[in-house]
């Protein structure tokens, strides 16, 4: 006889599609953050690197200068600094996305929502996740900058607030919204829209998850370039708060410092990162959610 009862989790399974989407985009956000969180600590130096004092006119350093310097300096394992709160805000942070998204694509569509409806619901989900965890985002970005010695995720959370107070541990919510939900948006309006087009035979065949995957990839190259300014923003607030209290300070300095060109620093690892994450992290919760019989 079994210790435990396995079946009354099933049967809360059953009875809650939204805890399924829940789990299956936890599974999903967990994997593809864990595989390239490397790529989003270059992104963080790349932009970490225009700092104020920075000579006018030098020019942006670039990814692989990155990653190497991580490798001479702190070996392979510092490619996956910051690891630790990147999977305490993924596992609640994209199941908390994918069920909003069932959720509301249910209640709202009939499963198949219109472009504008499907920018709405990937603006309302993320907007909801990037509001509830903008706390463990400010320990993140400062565990990849190299910059802050928090000895662990609560001790972070714990000096930030003892000398930067609320304000400290929500710093860049603003541009953190501005990046996160659009990106949202704005992919799931391509993907929701590339599947169609897809011959239903193939989505049914053996090719369906590369046919999902390869959705994905067009969605978010699109998507990742549209949000990469809002990104540069968020990452300077977060580091520097008292250099850059608000979202105007940065963009005068990346304006004057570097021009348009500025707003898109570590656009090239972050485009790489959310596009394979996104593509990676949506054919993985397709593939879930039809196991776990929501489809």
């Amino acid at each position: 006889m079994d210790l435990f009862d396995y079946s009354f989790i099933q049967e809360l399974l059953d009875s809650s599609p939204i805890l399924k989407a829940f789990l299956a985009g936890s599974l999903s956000g967990t994997f593809s953050t864990v595989l390239f969180q490397p790529l989003d600590l270059v992104k963080t130096r790349i932009q970490q690197s225009s700092m104020i004092s920075e000579p006018r006119g030098q020019h942006s350093v670039g990814m692989m200068r990155v990653m190497n310097q991580v490798l001479r300096n702190e070996q392979i394992s510092g490619l996956w600094k910051g690891m630790a709160p990147s999977i305490t805000r993924t596992i609640p942070g994209v199941g908390l996305y994918f069920s909003s998204v069932h959720w509301l694509t249910n209640s709202f569509s009939d499963g198949v929502p219109s472009p504008l409806t499907a920018v709405t619901i990937g603006i309302a989900a993320r907007s909801f996740s990037a509001v509830c965890l903008i706390p463990i985002t400010v320990v993140k970005t400062r565990f990849e900058s190299g910059e802050y010695r928090y000895r662990s995720i609560t001790s972070a959370l714990t000096q930030i607030y003892s000398k930067e107070g609320i304000r400290g541990l929500t710093c860049g919510l603003v541009p953190t919204v501005i990046r996160d939900a659009p990106f949202s948006g704005i992919y799931l309006m391509f993907y929701t829209q590339l599947k169609q087009a897809v011959p239903p035979e193939v989505l049914k065949s053996d090719f369906q998850a590369g046919a999902q995957f390869g959705c994905g990839v067009v969605a978010g190259i699109l998507a990742s370039a549209v949000t990469q300014p809002a990104d540069v923003v968020k990452t300077k607030m977060q580091l520097y708060p008292s250099i850059y209290p608000n979202v105007t300070s940065v963009l005068l300095h990346l304006h004057e410092r570097y021009g348009f060109r500025g707003y898109f620093k570590g656009l090239a690892p972050r485009m790489l990162r959310r596009t394979l994450m996104a593509s990676m992290a949506w054919t993985f919760y397709e593939q879930a959610t039809r196991a776990m019989g929501l489809k």
